[in-house]
């Protein structure tokens, strides 16, 4: 099966974005957003009508609505309210139509990345923060070994400078001869 291309949406702290999913038809009963860092909790549940508190993500209280919550020409789309650096996921939307029976997983690839820092995310939906933050222990790391090597270069170079002076002016005992 063909997996829905990823979407990337970029915007900065404070703004509201709106994650885009579209169902085939408007004969929708459940609408699920989550996200799989939040492992049995959910961005929002919506269900017959209504929203559904329960096991909702506490972070998303308050701070997410559905764009059409009529859910006209099967628009699904999700509202993030006011989004910050923690916001930057991979989400997932999940939906259940009247008269099937099982759910139908859409556009499960859509990623939020804060302005600034385009992408945001790697293939595999690995945070490329994380890498930038091994980037950063990597340079100090890297600059403390080679300041300690430099350290040792400098140590090791006035130990044979000052080596060769000594055994220099060491003279050994001349014993006079009578002439």
């Amino acid at each position: 099966p063909r997996l829905p291309q990823t979407k990337t949406i970029t915007a900065e702290s404070g703004q509201n974005v709106t994650l885009p999913c579209q169902a085939p038809h408007n004969n929708i009963i459940v609408v699920e957003w989550s996200r799989a860092d939040l492992e049995s909790e959910y961005v929002i549940l919506y269900r017959d009508g209504h929203f559904v508190p329960d096991n909702q993500h506490p972070s998303f209280k308050n701070r997410v609505d559905l764009q059409d919550r009529q859910m006209k020409d099967g628009d699904v789309s999700l509202i993030l309210k006011n989004v910050t650096i923690n916001d930057a996921e991979t989400y997932e939307c999940r939906v259940f139509m009247r008269g099937a029976n099982r759910r139908k997983r859409l556009t499960p690839h859509t990623c939020f990345s804060p302005a600034g820092q385009p992408g945001g995310h790697t293939e595999d939906g690995g945070k490329e923060d994380r890498g930038k933050e091994d980037g950063y222990v990597g340079l100090i790391v890297g600059l403390v070994v080679s300041a300690v090597l430099l350290l040792a270069v400098v140590g090791v170079l006035i130990y044979k400078r000052r080596k060769p002076q000594e055994q220099a002016s060491y003279e050994p005992p001349v014993e006079l001869q009578p002439v």
